[in-house]
């Protein structure tokens, strides 16, 4: 099975790769044709294995090629990816401060705002798999298909919650169901168009790889600890949550080392 993604070009496989994790926002937005409510246990326990997951994604499957690829083209192998890193941050926290300032809640509603804020950190969710997929081009040493696959995979699986969490608290507040589903699954659809723009500039540009690599994990561990960490803890499951936290962590660095 796997032996049939190594024949698909680097460009269609991060494509495809961001259809899936729009098309798992959806299937979490379909939700609200069947509950009014998704257990908040269920989806916290989602939140902190994808948080693990992207933890560990964030290390083995792009800092770690960074830092190889930086060697590989003769620069010091921490500067690029330090810089890199700590930019992709900075990136999230600046795009946040501009939205809560130009948009505050008085300008738009809450839901309206949740809306925004999940898109806006769906855009580096999309460029990071994106980049996981034009980075195999290379061949590094850290980076395998089955980790850019799994990449894929837990972004997939922590988008399923924030479909729902779009579009149940809009059809509770009045919105047409049908205009709640909509308006959940597109908050995903920034993700395939991310994850293009991704592998275009890591197979174009090569030089400059590690430090795109580092701004998409410096990105992702942003949003893990000012979203996804926060938000599965906010229950009374939280040692559970942990634990699988760790779990996804795990998951993730085996099939990583195991595969690269």
């Amino acid at each position: 099975m796997v032996d049939y993604f190594f024949h698909i070009n680097y460009l269609y496989l991060a494509l495809y790769a961001g259809l899936f994790t729009w098309f798992i926002t959806l299937l979490g937005a379909l939700l609200v044709y069947f509950f009014k409510n998704v257990s908040f246990k269920i989806m916290n326990l989602m939140l902190g294995l994808s948080a693990g997951v992207m933890i560990s994604a964030s290390f083995f499957s792009l800092l770690l090629p960074a830092i190889d690829l930086a060697k590989e083209i003769n620069h010091l192998p921490w500067l690029l990816p330090s810089i890199g890193f700590f930019i992709g941050g900075i990136i999230i926290f600046l795009g946040d401060i501009l939205f809560n300032r130009y948009f505050s809640k008085q300008e738009l509603r809450s839901n309206v705002l949740l809306i925004f804020s999940i898109t806006l950190h769906n855009i580096p969710e999309g460029l990071a798999v994106g980049i996981a997929f034009g980075s195999l081009k290379y061949g590094l040493t850290n980076s395998s298909l089955i980790s850019a696959l799994m990449l894929a995979l837990g972004i997939g699986i922590q988008n399923f919650p924030e479909g729902a969490a779009v579009s149940l608290p809009l059809k509770r507040n009045g919105m047409n169901i049908h205009k709640s589903f909509f308006l959940g699954q597109l908050s995903g659809f920034v993700e395939p168009i991310s994850a293009l723009i991704g592998a275009l500039l890591a197979i174009k540009i090569k030089i400059i790889l590690p430090f795109i690599l580092a701004i998409a994990a410096g990105a992702m561990i942003y949003v893990v600890i000012t979203e996804l960490i926060p938000e599965s803890q906010n229950g009374q499951n939280k040692r559970i949550v942990s634990i699988f936290t760790m779990l996804g962590f795990m998951i993730m660095m085996i099939l990583d080392v195991a595969f690269s």
